[in-house]
């Protein structure tokens, strides 16, 4: 266990990482690391998410899709296999169960578990593979909690994943809309809200509704109206500029992901209408920032908040 001043965070090892805020006593979060079932494609992820009234702002194997785990770094099709969890969808089929296409995102070490004043970091070593076991990238992943605000009521955090392709051939990174499947195009970073924020508000830089579905803009928020507690909470989700541009592989622009029935769920998809292909040996680098806030924010005060803290 590690105690400051600051935010505090604790780890019990082998299972998870915790952080909390002092102040209010509330563990904003927990990542996860313990391994999993096969069939959910085994990989970490934050849960329960909470906001500084600590309210919860994620789902947790839902009946629906028990592999949806609060917000968490996925892969819905890697070159044919699936790395998300679940059914694998194929084209003239529909989802299949096909456990020999799952895959899992293996924790192999921290190389930083430390909290200071008000920021934390968690920064990870994990390997990713196919159903038959073998490796095909290495990640280096770093998890940043940052501009606690009890004042205002926000967190946020900054994820940075940096995945090297250790095979001899091409990683083809899609989602079910590369492989044919209209307005599916879930896969990387994912978020997963509760039951009680179905229906909720998605806001965009320009305009709000589900109809963003496909779009592109740099951020996109989601509100929602508690179950049991009073009130509402606002997740804002917003990418790096240098996300849509890969170097040598040119533009590839993230598309945004996004439902509020019958489900809500928010994704920054890196291959959302086309494949993303990294050759053997290179790096795909995507950095996000995540932004966790009590009360239903308008688009102004989100605008507001992101011109005062930029990247």
């Amino acid at each position: 266990m590690t105690i400051h001043d600051g935010l505090r965070i604790v780890h019990a090892h082998g299972d998870r990482v915790t952080v909390t805020e002092p102040t209010t006593g509330v563990e904003l979060f927990a990542y996860v690391y313990r391994p999993e079932a096969a069939w959910e494609a085994p990989k970490p992820y934050l849960h329960p998410v909470r906001t500084l009234k600590g309210d919860v702002v994620t789902d947790y194997r839902p009946n629906d899709h028990r592999w949806h785990k609060g917000l968490q770094l996925t892969a819905s099709h890697l070159s044919g296999q699936n790395l998300w969890g679940g059914n694998s969808y194929v084209h003239g089929e529909g989802y299949l169960p096909l456990p020999e296409r799952v895959g899992s995102m293996a924790h192999v070490g921290f190389d930083e578990v430390s909290a200071g004043g008000d920021r934390a970091v968690i920064a990870e070593r994990l390997t990713w593979h196919p159903y038959t076991g073998e490796l095909w990238a290495d990640e280096e992943r770093r998890i940043e909690v940052h501009d606690v605000d009890p004042a205002a009521g926000s967190w946020a955090l900054t994820w940075t994943s940096a995945i090297t392709n250790r095979r001899d051939e091409p990683l083809l990174f899609g989602s079910p809309t590369t492989a044919g499947r209209s307005n599916a195009g879930y896969t990387g970073l994912f978020w997963r809200g509760p039951r009680a924020f179905r229906d909720g508000r998605v806001i965009g830089p320009d305009a709000e509704g589900p109809g963003l579905m496909g779009s592109q803009s740099p951020w996109l928020a989601y509100s929602g109206e508690h179950d049991v507690t009073d009130g509402h909470a606002t997740l804002v989700f917003a990418h790096a500029p240098e996300n849509d541009h890969d170097g040598a592989r040119g533009t590839h622009p993230a598309h945004w992901f996004v439902r509020n029935e019958p489900f809500a769920a928010v994704a920054p998809s890196w291959a959302f209408h086309d494949e993303l292909e990294l050759a053997p040996g290179d790096t795909l680098t995507r950095r996000y920032r995540v932004v966790v806030a009590d009360g239903a924010w308008e688009r102004d005060e989100i605008a507001k908040y992101l011109e005062e803290h930029p990247w």
